[in-house]
């Protein structure tokens, strides 16, 4: 039987965009956007994270070179993002996101203004539930008008 979990992230992502978006818009309009907006940021963190730490059940990651796998597996081998590596040391690992198809959902649906609340700001919640001993930065996404994201990792 196929479950959520087994679907391509992207696919995971464009479903649940499909009804969170119309729900989300309606109750902007009814409660105001800046309440929702809190409100749903921090159920999708606090959903990330719990996700991260079931990750990390699964899938140690212990080195520089565990996280670049775990990066290469997921998806990049969809096709979801095209990344330049930038670093890969022991200590640390960075690539820029040059081609982000989350963008072209959130587009489509007349919501990129939405993706950074539903799909960017899991990142840092994410990374803090799968690799506590690493430190995730990113000071820009695609999703948000930047030429790329700067996807950042350093043993703490």
């Amino acid at each position: 039987m196929t479950t959520a979990a087994d679907l391509p992230l992207l696919e995971r992502r464009r479903i649940e965009a499909g009804v969170l978006v119309p729900l989300i818009r309606a109750f902007q309009a009814e409660f105001g956007e800046e309440r929702v907006n809190e409100l749903v940021g921090r159920t999708i963190r606090e959903i990330a994270r719990a996700q991260g730490e079931a990750d990390r059940q699964r899938q140690r990651i212990r080195t520089m070179d565990d996280l670049a796998a775990r990066t290469q597996a997921g998806p990049l081998k969809e096709g979801s993002l095209t990344v330049d590596v930038v670093e890969q040391t022991p200590e640390r690992y960075g690539f820029n996101v040059t081609t982000c198809k989350f963008v072209e959902i959130y587009e489509s649906l007349g919501a990129r203004d939405l993706g950074p609340l539903l799909s960017c700001g899991r990142d840092f919640a994410y990374f803090e539930g799968l690799a506590p001993g690493v430190a995730f930065r990113r000071s820009q996404t695609r999703m948000e008008g930047a030429d790329h994201c700067d996807f950042r990792y350093q043993r703490d």
